[in-house]
């Protein structure tokens, strides 16, 4: 690759040249990333032979705790070794919707938005907000999101399903306890090398008044586009751009990622018609728990992998889960697990 990104010739097609050098670039990182981690490691040991000899235990537990960071960094890197998948290497969009249950769903949609915004940014990936319906009390009732950078679909792939929230809700006067229930949905962005064909004749192309913040301009004019593909009622919407053309080349351009994703979701059930029954995603089927009142514990129903800290679960540290539910889904859910991997 090296040699080819050489070749003057190269760049007579851009297209090819740009592939060839995304290609090259996460190559270059993943064999540098390897070759950082057997540093750290040489170095860690090293000191921690050292502060035995010289009866230095500071020096020792600080090499012993970068150890354990370095073994987490390590468990990452394995599980995006396996991320092998059509579209893992993509750009990634995420949509949250509220369930019923008015204020209380529409308040825990938000959070979810959030968190994965947040685990997002932890993560190094970028993150834009396509369009937002926000709730007439508090929360929102849907949202879209596209995060980018290499493997964002890969891993962000098994968040898909129904989140269940049980606290002691705010906006009860009682200070009962409720359950509430949103769902998100994942998707790939589908690139130039993947074609999708739609007959326009088979959509319907809405426009609306976009809500939220975003300036006089975006607020009392039609600029953003809800487009629905009627043979199968998928629906995209986008209201990110201040023009009505802008949103509706975004709009369809997710309507083109959902629909292969649900190709992509009909090869693997033909492929693997009893993996993909333990593993099906849909309105109704929960994947996690968070239970912040009377207790605290978030559980994963797919993988049992469970925190006592909801508070970091919800502030982005989710890791452990995705690492989990990908090794599971990898293992066609026989009950993997992450340390299954090593």
């Amino acid at each position: 690759m090296n040699n080819k990104a050489e070749d003057p010739s190269l760049w007579n097609d851009a297209a090819e040249a740009q592939k060839l050098m995304r290609e090259r670039q996460q190559l270059d990182d993943s064999i540098n990333g390897v070759k950082a981690l057997e540093q750290r490691l040489k170095d860690n040991l090293d000191l921690i032979e050292l502060g035995e000899e010289e009866g230095d235990d500071a020096i020792v537990r600080e090499a012993e705790d970068s150890l354990k960071g370095l073994r987490n960094e390590a468990t990452r890197r394995q599980v995006e070794a396996m991320l092998s998948g059509e579209a893992d290497g993509n750009d990634t969009y995420v949509e949250v919707h509220s369930g019923a249950g008015g204020t209380e769903s529409q308040d825990w949609a938000s959070m979810l938005l959030r968190m994965y915004t947040r685990w997002a940014e932890r993560s190094g990936f970028k993150v834009e907000l396509l369009e937002v319906h926000d709730g007439e009390e508090a929360g929102i009732k849907s949202a879209t999101i596209l995060i980018k950078g290499h493997n964002a679909y890969g891993w962000m792939k098994t968040e898909s399903g129904v989140h269940r929230l049980v606290r002691i809700s705010p906006y009860d006067s009682n200070a009962r306890r409720h359950t509430s229930f949103s769902s998100i949905w994942v998707y790939p962005v589908v690139d130039d090398s993947i074609n999708i064909e739609i007959n326009e004749s088979d959509c319907r192309i809405d426009t609306f008044r976009s809500s939220g913040a975003g300036g006089q301009h975006v607020n009392t004019t039609d600029s953003a586009v809800r487009i629905t593909h009627i043979p199968t009622g998928i629906a995209v919407a986008c209201q990110q751009e201040r023009s009505q053309h802008k949103n509706k080349a975004k709009a369809w351009d997710m309507l083109r990622a959902r629909l292969y994703e649900v190709e992509l979701k009909k090869r693997e059930e033909a492929a693997n018609a009893e993996a993909a029954s333990k593993t099906e995603i849909g309105w109704g089927h929960q994947i996690r728990s968070y239970v912040l009142q009377p207790y605290q514990l978030v559980k994963d129903l797919r993988t049992g992998v469970e925190s006592t800290d909801p508070d970091s679960v919800l502030n982005g540290e989710l890791n452990d889960f995705m690492e989990a539910a990908l090794a599971h889904r990898i293992s066609g859910g026989a009950g993997a697990d992450v340390a299954d991997i090593d």
